[in-house]
């Protein structure tokens, strides 16, 4: 099992889905730099590149404001991009990855996301 983590929050669905409402640049704009994050996460924790695996993605809130679904939402779709960007995983499609929903937690003092990938 190999795990990294992104300190902080990612854009929820319903960022992306505005940033998207304007000029598309605002939207690539958007998930290039959560892109950019999540790939250094990638490099700083020596994640190596998996076959088909399972993926669990954790994140803990700063608080209760953003729906569970818009925040699960928007990390799956970033991680899950960068990881296929960064050569982490082959793509994103069930061919290749399974997900586990995990809860949406409150941690006030250490927002983050844990994502953990397991080989099979």
């Amino acid at each position: 099992m190999q795990t990294f983590i992104i300190k902080g929050r990612l854009p929820g669905l319903n960022e992306i889905i505005n940033s998207s409402k304007g000029h598309w640049s605002s939207y690539r704009k958007l998930k290039n730099e959560a892109m950019e994050t999540v790939q250094w996460c990638i490099l700083q924790h020596k994640i190596k590149p998996v076959g088909k695996a399972r993926i669990i993605i954790k994140c803990y809130e700063p608080n209760a404001k953003r729906d569970v679904d818009n925040v699960l939402a928007g990390a799956w779709k970033i991680i899950l991009d960068a990881m296929q960007k960064a050569g982490t995983i082959d793509g994103d499609g069930r061919k290749y990855i399974e997900i586990l929903a995990a809860p949406v937690e409150i941690d006030r003092v250490n927002p983050r996301i844990e994502v953990s990938i397991n080989e099979l």
